[in-house]
This record gives C-alpha cells, sequence and structure tokens, in this order.
C-alpha cells in the first residue's frame, strides 16, 4: 500500500476569508458576481444553488474564484454545527464575472504538488474533519470558526498525489451519477407538474386520452366559480363530501393528566402528496381523544397552513402507525367513498390548480397564510366522475412511482458514496494506480 502520512492543513494548503460585505452590496444576475453565501453550503458539504447571491461591491483579483474551487463554512447560524466546516466546489456560473465568496466562507487551496485539490474536497467532508472545526468553532447564538487554528488540523493523507487524485476519480465519478440521478428528478418533478395541471383543468375522456384544450373545444367546458372546467365535472364544497375534524390541542390539562402516549402528526410530517414519518413525537391523551382521532386508512390529512407552500398540503394516512392522531394544525378529512376518492383530494389540494383556490379563500399575512375548518368546508372542489378520478389518480401515481424510484436510487448512491469516502479516504481500501510504462529508447 502506498505510504500514508499525517499532515496539517497548514502545511498542504493556504486558506483565505471570503469578502466582508453590506447588504447595499447585493446586485443581480445581470450586472453582479455571483456570490457565494452561508445559504449556498449543504449540511456534511455540497452546494445548493438557492443560495447564490450577486455582489457588485469591492472586490480584488485574489477574491476571485474558478470552477472547482474548493471552499468551506466558518460560520454556522445555529448551535447544532451542522454548517460549520462544510465544504463546497465552486461550480461553473458560466458568466463573464468571477464567482467571490462571503466572508462565512474560507477557500482552501492545495500549495504546490502536495495536495490533489477534488482530493481534499471529499477529505473534508468526513466527519473526523468536521468535528475538528466544529471545536474550533464558538459563540453564544451564532457559531463563528476561530480561522487562524485551521492549518493546526491534521488529516492521514496519501504521499503519492497520483493516489489523491485516483481516489478523487472515484468519488467524482459516483458524485456524476448522483448529479445526473437529480437531474432527472428535477425533470420528472416539472413533467409531474404539467401533467397534474392538464389532469385538473381537462381530465380524461373515456378512451384514455386529455380532453382537447377550451381553446380547441370551447363546448366541452363551462364557466364557473373555480374558472373554466370540462362540462361534466360538477363543483361542491368539500364539506358537503366528507367530515372534517381538527387534532389534538398540544399542552391541554385534560390531556397531560391522562398518561396515555401516542404517536401524533404535525404540520412538517404532512407533505404534498406524501407523509414525510422520519420524525414522530408523541403526546398525552385521554381514551376519549384516542377514539375521537384515531386515524384510519384512507383519511387524508390537510394542513392549516404556516408558510405558504404548507397551506393546504395533504397526503393519505395508510395506517403504517398504530394509535396515531393529528395536531390540531393538521386536519383530518374523512371522506364519502361515494364522491370523493381520497387520493383525489390529497393529488387536487397538491395542484397548482387546488392550491390557488386554497390561497383565494386563506388568511394571509407578510409569509404566512392559514385556512380553518369553516373555509376547509367551503373549499370548492372540481369534481368529475370516480371512473374519471380513478383514471387521474392511477396517472399522478405513476409519475410518483417514478420519482420515488429515483429518489431511491439517489439515496442508494449516497449511501454506497459514504462507504467509499470512509474507505478511500482513510486508506482502508488500498487503491491502485498504474504507473505509465517508459516509452521505448
Amino acid at each position: 500500500m502506498s505510504e500514508w502520512k499525517t499532515l496539517t492543513l497548514g502545511y498542504l494548503s493556504t486558506q483565505r476569508k471570503g469578502i466582508n460585505y453590506k447588504s447595499e452590496d447585493y446586485g443581480d444576475e445581470y450586472s453582479g458576481h455571483p456570490f457565494i453565501t452561508i445559504k449556498c453550503f449543504v449540511k456534511g458539504g455540497g452546494y445548493e444553488s438557492t443560495g447564490i447571491k450577486f455582489y457588485n461591491g469591492y472586490s480584488t483579483n485574489a477574491d476571485h474564484l474558478s470552477p472547482g474551487d474548493v471552499l468551506f463554512s466558518v460560520t454556522d447560524l445555529t448551535r447544532a454545527g451542522d454548517i460549520v466546516g462544510s465544504p463546497l466546489r465552486v461550480p461553473d456560473f458560466g458568466s463573464t464575472r468571477p464567482a467571490l465568496a462571503s466572508m462565512d466562507c474560507m477557500r482552501i487551496e492545495p500549495i504546490g504538488n502536495r495536495c490533489d485539490k477534488r482530493f481534499l474536497y471529499h477529505r473534508l467532508m468526513l466527519s473526523d474533519v468536521r468535528r475538528k472545526m466544529v471545536a474550533l468553532a464558538a459563540g453564544s447564538t451564532v457559531l463563528h470558526l476561530d480561522t487562524k487554528k485551521v492549518s493546526s488540523i491534521s488529516i492521514p493523507i496519501p504521499v503519492d498525489v497520483n493516489l489523491q487524485s485516483k481516489i478523487a476519480d472515484i468519488l467524482d465519478a459516483i458524485d456524476n451519477v448522483i448529479e445526473k440521478t437529480e437531474a432527472l428528478i428535477t425533470k420528472y418533478q416539472q413533467i409531474k407538474s404539467g401533467l397534474m395541471h392538464d389532469l385538473f383543468t381537462r381530465g380524461v375522456l373515456p378512451n384514455g386520452q386529455l380532453r382537447p384544450p377550451r381553446e380547441q373545444a370551447p363546448e366541452m367546458y363551462h364557466e364557473t366559480p373555480l374558472g373554466w372546467i370540462p362540462k361534466k365535472w360538477a363543483v361542491r364544497k368539500l364539506g358537503s363530501m366528507a367530515r372534517i375534524v381538527s387534532g389534538v390541542t398540544l399542552g391541554s390539562k385534560q390531556s397531560i393528566s391522562s398518561g396515555l402516549e401516542v404517536p401524533y402528526l404535525r404540520v412538517a410530517n404532512v407533505q404534498d402528496g406524501y407523509l414525510d414519518l422520519t420524525e414522530i413525537k408523541t403526546v398525552s391523551v385521554t381514551h376519549k381523544e384516542l377514539e375521537q382521532l384515531r386515524l384510519q386508512v384512507g383519511d387524508v390529512l390537510m394542513n392549516e397552513g404556516g408558510d405558504f407552500d404548507k397551506l393546504g398540503r395533504g397526503a393519505v394516512w395508510s395506517g403504517e402507525i398504530e394509535d396515531c392522531i393529528h395536531q390540531n394544525h393538521v386536519f383530518r378529512v374523512r371522506t364519502n367513498s361515494s364522491s370523493l376518492l381520497p387520493y383525489f383530494l390529497a393529488f387536487y389540494s397538491e395542484s397548482s390548480f387546488g392550491k390557488k383556490y386554497f390561497l383565494m379563500s386563506s388568511k394571509q399575512s407578510t409569509n404566512l397564510a392559514s385556512i380553518n375548518s369553516t373555509q376547509l368546508n367551503a373549499y370548492l372542489i372540481a369534481l368529475p366522475s370516480l371512473e374519471e378520478q380513478r383514471e387521474i389518480i392511477e396517472r399522478i401515481s405513476a409519475a410518483n412511482r417514478r420519482l420515488n424510484q429515483l429518489t431511491a436510487e439517489t439515496s442508494k448512491l449516497r449511501s454506497k458514496k459514504l462507504g467509499l469516502m470512509h474507505d478511500l479516504l482513510t486508506g482502508k481500501v488500498p487503491v491502485k494506480v498504474t504507473k505509465p510504462e517508459a516509452a521505448d529508447g
């Protein structure tokens, strides 16, 4: 096995902090430099494009970044320390203006031929380095890394830079597959969004085809309080087809004294079209409350609100957890199966068509929106026949199955990468480097 040594980051690299800036330095994408901020860092490492800003303030050539440069976070907005020390690689913004980094970032640049930059990026992702970064950070509300001490952090590293490069090649190859799979997910999400818009505005004919758009076949549509919908569809209030119940109020004196602990679902558990059950909390309730609020298979859970994107989210309960109830900010909607199918309601509330009318009827403030039970009972549904509801459900479910498959593939790839990172970046599993043959004399 090639020789490994434990060397300091100060020996292997130089570090340079990003730009001190003011809010008035922000520009726009047409005139400013792409500006990498703390919100561009993913927990554990990686780049998040939604955090990018644009900068019009002062900078020098030494501040300019190139695609592939490595940054790590020197700040964390929480006490958990999930972001501080996490690295990212600067993407290619395709801009004539070089990218810049904010003061919450530090660029790390290998010295000479001591370290492969791509190897260093992957090595900074391992938890041992990030733990050392967190240990060097302090702050009462926001963590700040003591950047002067970063150079003292040591890591085991192959002496042979060719071996470092080979290890980086392997990990980069997995990253490329992950990126392509994530791009497919984004593509299918866009396809699904368009599909849902068509299904909830045009529906499906008995021959399996979408109705022609209203512009092409106006005789097949009629105008309603919801806008133009297929003529064979009705408009009905949700309350006329379902029983709507608010959940348990947390902290009620009656519940606390009972000592009956049961799992409950919160707004965070109810996502668009599915339930996120990774974190379930429990609450004390009475036997009466449990009987009244116990979820049944087929119940639709709908959010009261919060952020605009949470308003009216709906998902169908499949009975994953026994004796589960719901919080008062989540409505339980038990539909009449002879008129409204649960999955049709959940998908309808997820669609842009359904969301628009949630927003119209909700109570709104600057950043928040909410609905009460009266408004939810009055929520208007563009209602096709049960047969057409089933066809719409199947088409959306097929799109969800494809998205779930791609998401599972991404999860497997990430797990595989984590295992390889530990094995390859610590020397646990040796990697052979093919040496070039000498040319004939």
